[in-house]
């Protein structure tokens, strides 16, 4: 359950901050189409500030500085410090290259408790080559070493794609051998550069079933926090698979806890966009999450509390009802919602069904609200 605030709208649990589009690396997947310039409609560190205290009503919740590369920002420190003297838990999402010595005692020191690094490939040339950038592997490691040797929590994001699909075993036995506390897995979504990749890049509907398997199997045996994100189906497979157990009077093991950061791993349900999570853009644009690229609020010109609370667009995507196709009737509705992102990503409706999910409901629309 998420926590609910006195007006009955859930507090948000995880929110997404993009500080700035420059980077850099040139990833062919990246949502924010980044380039090396910081753009000049970044919000400036007065705007960011006043975004930081405008949040602060819901602490504690997580909020994960993104980008682009949010260490391309001088201020990301100021702003993080200030986040944390709010209550608010920060963490940071990075490709890790500019991670050294002096960068990782400055991201401790500004109260920063988990960094995630992107790791897209088993090896050099799969992640330099989804990266665009020579030698982007090697400083990723280096960087994700960098922060172990201050003792922060450290995470390896995989987005999976056909380049990459059959090295999955592989990063998660990378993900072990440098000790990280968590892996988690991303499948691709069609949005920003991504977009243009979708149809050549993006693993069928029944590859992603066997994989989100395979991770749910993983997430048993392999004694670290996994968590799959953009795969809201693989909340149906969890359910799915300890059903069939509990049937076969098999024991159901707990899931794995994730090394004293359990809220940033939490089985909640799949799709939390507009729920559980939103996403603030470089500009201040509030959106449902960072694939969906449709606008709920602009915090240059409102309040976060009100956009959070009323924008029609997040009321919209609250009401299950509205879910179409076969994602309007499923059984697993309320655990799964499928990708809302995805389905505008491929069909410009995100109230549409999800398109890469296997799964054929065993009720009708009109079964589903009775």
């Amino acid at each position: 359950m998420e926590p609910v605030a006195r007006n009955g709208v859930s507090k948000p649990r995880l929110v997404f901050w993009e500080m700035t589009t420059g980077c850099n690396l040139r990833c062919i997947h990246c949502r924010a189409s980044a380039t090396e310039l910081m753009s000049p409609n970044d919000l400036t560190t007065a705007e960011s500030l006043k975004i930081v205290d405008q949040l602060a009503i819901y602490a504690p919740f997580i909020l994960v500085l993104s980008g682009g590369e949010p260490l391309w920002r001088r201020d990301v420190f100021q702003i993080a410090r200030h986040a944390v003297s709010k209550g608010i838990r920060v963490a940071l999402a990075s490709n890790g290259t500019l991670i050294d010595e002096t960068m990782a005692e400055r991201i401790k020191e500004s109260g920063i408790v988990r960094v995630a690094i992107s790791l897209d490939g088993a090896d050099r040339h799969t992640h330099d080559a989804f990266r665009g950038h020579d030698g982007a592997f090697d400083a990723a490691i280096r960087g994700i070493r960098r922060l172990q040797d201050v003792g922060l929590s450290t995470q390896i994001n995989t987005t999976v794609s056909r380049h990459n699909a059959h090295q999955i075993p592989e990063v998660l036995e990378l993900a072990k051998k440098l000790k990280v506390d968590a892996f988690h897995l991303f499948l691709l979504v069609p949005v920003g550069c991504g977009l243009t990749i979708a149809e050549d890049q993006s693993v069928s509907a029944s590859d992603a079933e066997d994989i989100l398997n395979w991770f749910y199997d993983r997430s048993l045996d392999c004694g670290m926090e996994l968590k799959a994100t953009c795969a809201p189906q693989y909340y149906r497979i969890t359910r799915q698979r300890r059903a069939e157990a509990r049937r076969n009077g098999v024991a159901v093991p707990a899931l794995p806890g994730s090394h004293g950061h359990a809220e940033m791993n939490q089985m909640t349900r799949g799709c939390l966009a507009a729920s559980g999570v939103c996403f603030v853009s470089h500009r201040g644009i509030v959106q449902p999450c960072g694939y969906l690229p449709l606008e709920a609020g602009d915090l240059r010109k409102e309040d976060f509390r009100e956009v959070w609370a009323n924008s029609p667009l997040f009321q919209k995507m609250r009401n299950l009802e509205l879910l179409e196709g076969k994602c309007g009737c499923c059984e697993f509705m309320q655990v799964c919602m499928g990708c809302r992102a995805r389905a505008f990503g491929v069909t410009g409706n995100f109230l549409a069904e999800e398109p890469y999910c296997v799964y054929e409901p065993k009720r009708t629309a009109r079964e589903a609200f009775q």
